[in-house]
C-alpha cells in the first residue's frame, strides 16, 4: 500500500507500546478528545513486579486520570521514610545515618512523597481508564515492523494478533517501547538519535532484583517457634523481620536497598543487591546465592529475644516470585523527536533504581506531551516546522527536569554504592556532627524535596512567560466549595486542569485572599473571552480564595458555583481522601499563592506549569494574548 493512500485507517496519535507510560499518553490524549491507537506486543500486561516505587508527581498524575482512590486500596501503600543504614553489620534495625521523610505532605503536591506500588494493578487500572474513553484504542498481540513518513502523515505498518499485516497513518508517532523498542532502535537511530551517557556514575552496572511473598507463621502451622512463648503476635514477627519504611543498605561489602511494597495486606518484599566485579548476575540470582546474601539480613541473634540459638523466619512463610539481574545505566537521548516521530519514558532516557524516577519520569514526559499533541492536532494540517518548534521546546524542558531528578537519584546512589574506608569515616562523623543542628536537619529530611518545585530556565520556544513568573510547576493544595457548609474536600487539581473536548488546554485561575476581592477580580476580567478568542471563558474559569466565612451575606450576592476556599490539613484529614494514607503532615495551605507570587491571575497549562502570573487587567489582557499567540500558532 503506497505511503499516500487515501483509504488506509487514519488516526491522530500511534503510541508504540502500553506500559505505564504508553498508558498513560493515552489516557490524557484521550481525556482531550485526541483519538490514538495504542499497539502493543504483549498479549496481556506482564505480572511480574518490576518497578515498586512511583514519587508524588506520579501520584499526582494518576490522580489526574481519576484513579486516587484506587492509589491506597489497591495500587500500593505510602513508603514512609528511607533510612540510610551504614557499616557491614547485616542488620535492618541498626539505627541510620541519614533519613528522608516521605511520610509528609511538603512536597508540593498534596500527596505523600512515594508509594510502593504494585505495576501490573497500575497498568490494569491506566488501562481502564483508556478503555472508559471513546478515543483510545488498545491492541494487543502487535508488532512494529515499520515507519516512514512524508510531509503530512506519519504511516506505521504492524502485525496484528492474527498474523496479518495493517497500516494505519497518524499525524504523529510515539515510541513508549522501552529502551530496546522498534522506534527508537529500528527507526530514530539511523537518523542520528543515540543514547548519550548522562552521567559516568553507576555506569552500566548490573544487580540482582529479588521479590518475595510472605505469608504469616502461626502458632497452628508453627508451633515450635519460640517468640509465642513470649506474646509476639503473627504480624509482629512480620514487622521485626520486615520492617516498615525502606532501607538503603550502604555496607561496602554488597550494597543493597530493601523494603516492602504493594498493598500492605499482600506482604510483598523487595530485595535488590549488586553484582560484584567478577561474579555473574545469573548465578547470583540463584536461590543459593540470594540465600548467602539475603538470609543474614533476615536472623537475629537468640540474645536479642533471651534465646540461646539465632532465630530466622520461617522458609516455608516465603515465596520467591521473582529472582533476576538486571542492568542499569544513566542515559538519555540527545533527541527526544525527529520529523513527527518522538520518544517518551525508556525510550527516550533510563535511570538508575536509586531515586525510583523511571516511571515517574516517564508519566512527566507524557502528561507534558499529551497537551502539546493535542495542540498540533488541532490543526486539519500542522506543519512539520511548527511541530519541530513544539516537539524541540517540550523535550528541552523535559530535559531540564531530568537533570533535578538524576542529580537525586545520584545522591541516593553515592550513599548507598561508596566503598572507600575514608569517605566512609568522613561520612560517618560528618553526619553525627551535623545532626545536631536542626536546620540542617530539618533539610535533610526533606530529601530530594530540597530543591522546592520544579523551575524551567526559559529557552526560545518554551510555552511561558519568565518575566511574569512562568515555568513554575503550580502547587497542589487541598479545597473545598465556597457555596456548601459542608462540602466535600477536593484536590485543587481536579478543579483547575479542564481538559476535556471543546475546552481551552490553558485554565485561567483567579487566586485571591478573601472573598472580598471576587468582584474586583470579575471586573478586571471582562473583554478576557474576546481578547482570547475564545480560549478563556468566565465560566471555565476557577476561583481560589485563601480565607473566608461561606456563610457571610455578601459573598450570598454572587455566583460561587466555581469559587472554592482552600481547605485546611485538617479538613484533609477528616476526609476521605486521606484513608489509607498518612495525614498531611506539614501541609501549606498558602503555598500555591506562594509559590506563584502572590498574584491574581495565573494561565496555568495542563501539564500543572505557570504560562504566567499577574495582578493587573493590563498585564492580564498582556499575558492572554501572548497566551493565544502560542495556542493559535
Amino acid at each position: 500500500m503506497a505511503n499516500g493512500s487515501e483509504d488506509c485507517e487514519t488516526t491522530d496519535v500511534v503510541i508504540s507500546g502500553c506500559g505505564p507510560v504508553g498508558a498513560m499518553l493515552s489516557a490524557y490524549l484521550g481525556r482531550m478528545g485526541i483519538r490514538n491507537v495504542v499497539l502493543e506486543r504483549e498479549p496481556e500486561i506482564t505480572t511480574d513486579p518490576r518497578a515498586i516505587a512511583l514519587d508524588e508527581d506520579g501520584i499526582r498524575l494518576l490522580q489526574g486520570l481519576g484513579i486516587y482512590d484506587k492509589i491506597y486500596s489497591e495500587i500500593g501503600t505510602c513508603m514512609n521514610k528511607f533510612f540510610f543504614i551504614g557499616g557491614t553489620e547485616t542488620n535492618l534495625d541498626k539505627p541510620p545515618f541519614m533519613v528522608f521523610d516521605y511520610d509528609t505532605t511538603e512536597g508540593g503536591t498534596g500527596h505523600v512523597g512515594f508509594i510502593c506500588h504494585k505495576q501490573p494493578v497500575m497498568e490494569t487500572y491506566l488501562r481502564k481508564v483508556m478503555a472508559s474513553s471513546e478515543y483510545c484504542e488498545l491492541r494487543t498481540s502487535c508488532v512494529v515492523n515499520e515507519l516512514s513518513e512524508d510531509e503530512q502523515w506519519t504511516y506505521c505498518k504492524y502485525t496484528d494478533s492474527a498474523g496479518d499485516q495493517k497500516q494505519i497513518r497518524s499525524r504523529f508517532v510515539v515510541g513508549a517501547d522501552g529502551k530496546t523498542g522498534f522506534v527508537r532502535k529500528r527507526y530514530l537511530e539511523p537518523m542520528g538519535v543515540k543514547m548519550e551517557r548522562a552521567h559516568n556514575m553507576f555506569y552500566e552496572e548490573t544487580w540482582v532484583a529479588l521479590n518475595w511473598k510472605l505469608k504469616l507463621p502461626t502458632p497452628t502451622t508453627h508451633p515450635d517457634f519460640p517468640l509465642w512463648a513470649q506474646g509476639y503476635t503473627s504480624e509482629q514477627v512480620y514487622d521485626i523481620f520486615f520492617p516498615k519504611d525502606f532501607r538503603f543498605i550502604c555496607n561496602p561489602d554488597r550494597p543493597a536497598v530493601c523494603g516492602r511494597f504493594g498493598p500492605a495486606e499482600e506482604r510483598l518484599w523487595r530485595f535488590e543487591y549488586v553484582v560484584l566485579s567478577g561474579e555473574d548476575g545469573h548465578k547470583m540470582a540463584s536461590s543459593e546465592n540470594l540465600k548467602k546474601v539475603i538470609y543474614p539480613y533476615l536472623t537475629h541473634p537468640g540474645s536479642r529475644y533471651g534465646l540461646p540459638h539465632d532465630l530466622s523466619y520461617p522458609e516455608d512463610c516465603i515465596t520467591v516470585l521473582r529472582s533476576r539481574p538486571f542492568t542499569f545505566s544513566a542515559r538519555s537521548c540527545n533527541r527526544w523527536a525527529q520529523g513527527r516521530v518522538i520518544l517518551c519514558g525508556d525510550a527516550a532516557h533510563v535511570f538508575p533504581p536509586f531515586g525510583a524516577q523511571g516511571i515517574a519520569s516517564g508519566f512527566r514526559d507524557a502528561d507534558s506531551l499529551a497537551w502539546r499533541l493535542a495542540l498540533l492536532c488541532r490543526s486539519p494540517t500542522p506543519k512539520l516546522e511548527s511541530c519541530t518548534q513544539v516537539l524541540t521546546a517540550w523535550y528541552k524542558e523535559r530535559q531540564q527536569q531530568l537533570e533535578k531528578s538524576l542529580a537525586a537519584t545520584i545522591e541516593n546512589g553515592e550513599f548507598v554504592n561508596e566503598t572507600n574506608p575514608a569517605k566512609l569515616f568522613i561520612r560517618t562523623w560528618y553526619f553525627y556532627f551535623m545532626s545536631f543542628i536542626p536546620s540542617w536537619r530539618a533539610q535533610m529530611r526533606l530529601g530530594q524535596r530540597r530543591g522546592g518545585m520544579v523551575k524551567y530556565q526559559h529557552q526560545i520556544g518554551m510555552p511561558f512567560m519568565p518575566e511574569f513568573g512562568g515555568g513554575v510547576c503550580v502547587p497542589q493544595v487541598f479545597c473545598k466549595r465556597f457555596d456548601q457548609a459542608n462540602s466535600a474536600v477536593m484536590f485543587t487539581d481536579d478543579v483547575v486542569i479542564k481538559c476535556t473536548p471543546g475546552r481551552g488546554l490553558f485554565q485561567l485561575v483567579v487566586y485571591v485572599t478573601s472573598v472580598s476581592e471576587l468582584a474586583g477580580a470579575k471586573e478586571a476580567m471582562k473583554g478576557i473571552e474576546e481578547i482570547s478568542q475564545g480560549e478563556f471563558k468566565p465560566a471555565d474559569t476557577t476561583y481560589l480564595v485563601e480565607e473566608g466565612d461561606n456563610a457571610s451575606s455578601d459573598s450570598a450576592k454572587e455566583d460561587l458555583s466555581t469559587v472554592f476556599q482552600i481547605a485546611s490539613g485538617d479538613d484533609f484529614a477528616a476526609s476521605p481522601l486521606c484513608r489509607g494514607r498518612p495525614p498531611p503532615f506539614f501541609y501549606d495551605p498558602k503555598r500555591l499563592g506562594r509559590e506563584t507570587g502572590g498574584n491574581r491571575f495565573l494561565v496555568v497549562r495542563p501539564d500543572r506549569f505557570l504560562f504566567a502570573a499577574c495582578s493587573t487587567k493590563e498585564d492580564l489582557e498582556k499575558v492572554v494574548r501572548n497566551a493565544v499567540a502560542y495556542l493559535r500558532r
